[in-house]
């Protein structure tokens, strides 16, 4: 008795440490949110005509000629080719480190990841090229598997009736993360504004690069290893052959990668995965374009980016921490198509605002969808196959959602670029009436 009794402290003790590994990764990586416009055009009045920056440049100017594209709106395709790069990479990289993690333990592979994250930042504060700077991001992209990480030795220390409050301390890690780190950066950005104007970049990054280390010096002393060698794959080879499946698409849509469901639980999650991946691509778009549109169309400063973001991770922790979680079963369906339609209106609302107020308002639905709809499209996929495949049925889901996120700032940067901000945001409202439709057409 006393031996379970010592487990399941040390259970609660590694929760403990992932959530607060999390929320120190997650302070340093969204620091840079308000300050990419910024700092592509900084890259742009450092670039002397013959860096990377002005040759991809001289491309893109000559495509706006011909289109007649805004020229000064350029820099949203530097931004929306890392943003999808980074995502990418995540993408490609989170299933084969969750399988090497299988077969040499997480420790290790959550080391590796966290010093890989702790060089990026590093690289960016050095970065006095934009050559280097996408080098920090290739980095850091391919080094994000510690979050899969953190569910895999999450799922390694609680049962199914304990492992619900733990996700919960994943989404408090998250919502803390969003609401903090944006404002973090612009206050660091306002103050080296004044101090050392050529590389003001660099206290943000060196402050993302302190969390990073002491991130990787607490899980290092801290966590003990979650995966015992008796329980770890034998084989490297079918960790990796599995972890394709969570790369390639056609696995991905099929949920191929999941057994012993019957034909109506499968068919109710390839639905819910095409609705949740049409919903996060044309959302991630927005995401990740807006900070753009009130840099060029409203003149938003650092700070002011800041507060835009401050404003929607509280509203963002107040609704998942008051009402989201506390949504009955039978009402989640309910909800989730409600948070879908949300949607639409927010992008109505800031395509065609003019005023701050109503982007604001736009910006406050957006902030409404995203607490309900994520949460409680999860909450819907947990409740389909059996107890021994949630793993695997939620893993494809993250999987689909890194994909989403990869493809869906480039193809949203392009439209913003070529069509301006008004029409791809007018054109995201209509593409969103279909994520609730498809919902709708199932029973769960």
């Amino acid at each position: 008795m006393e031996k379970m009794e010592e487990v399941r402290k040390e259970d609660s003790k590694t929760v403990k440490i992932v959530f607060v590994s999390l929320l120190l990764d997650l302070l340093a990586f969204t620091m840079i949110l308000p300050l990419f416009p910024a700092l592509l055009e900084h890259y742009q009045q450092l670039d002397d005509g013959n860096g990377l920056y002005s040759k991809i440049l001289n491309s893109i100017q000559a495509v706006s000629i011909f289109i007649h594209a805004p020229a000064k709106e350029s820099s949203v395709l530097f931004g929306g080719f890392l943003g999808s790069m980074y995502s990418f990479l995540q993408f490609l990289g989170s299933p084969i480190i969750g399988a090497l993690s299988d077969v040499y333990g997480r420790k290790p592979m959550m080391i590796l990841c966290l010093i890989g994250i702790a060089i990026s930042y590093l690289l960016w504060a050095m970065s006095k090229s934009f050559a280097i700077f996408i080098i920090a991001r290739f980095v850091g992209g391919i080094s994000k598997g510690n979050i899969s990480l953190s569910m895999a030795i999450l799922s390694d220390v609680t049962s199914a009736a304990t492992r619900g409050k733990a996700m919960a301390l994943v989404g408090i890690a998250f919502s803390v993360g969003f609401v903090l780190g944006p404002m973090i950066g612009a206050l660091f950005a306002k103050y080296s504004m004044g101090h050392r104007e050529g590389q003001w970049y660099a206290y943000p990054a060196l402050f993302a690069f302190a969390l990073a280390v002491s991130d990787l010096l607490y899980f290092s002393l801290y966590y003990k290893e979650s995966l015992p060698k008796k329980l770890r794959a034998k084989s490297i080879t079918s960790g990796i052959s599995s972890a394709f499946t969570y790369i390639n698409p056609v696995d991905l849509f099929q949920f191929n990668g999941v057994s012993s469901l019957n034909r109506n639980e499968l068919q109710q999650l390839r639905t819910l995965g095409r609705s949740y991946f049409l919903y996060l691509f044309i959302y991630s778009g927005l995401e990740f374009t807006l900070t753009f549109l009130t840099h060029y169309s409203f003149g938003f400063t650092r700070m002011q980016q800041g507060w835009m973001f401050l404003g929607i991770g509280l509203t963002m922790a107040i609704l998942q921490g008051s009402w989201v979680r506390k949504i009955p079963p039978h009402k989640t369906k309910f909800f989730t198509e409600l948070g879908l339609w949300l949607i639409i209106p927010s992008f109505v609302c800031i395509a065609i605002a003019k005023e701050v107020f109503m982007l604001y308002f736009g910006v406050f639905l957006f902030a409404v969808s995203t607490a309900i709809v994520v949460t409680c499209m999860m909450t819907l996929v947990t409740r389909i196959g059996p107890e021994n495949q949630k793993g695997s049925i939620t893993g494809i889901f993250r999987s689909l959602g890194a994909l989403a996120r990869a493809c869906g700032p480039i193809v949203a940067s392009l439209a913003f670029w070529s069509l301006g901000s008004r029409t791809s945001y007018l054109v995201g409202a209509v593409a969103l009436v279909f994520p609730p439709l498809i919902l709708k057409s199932i029973k769960c």
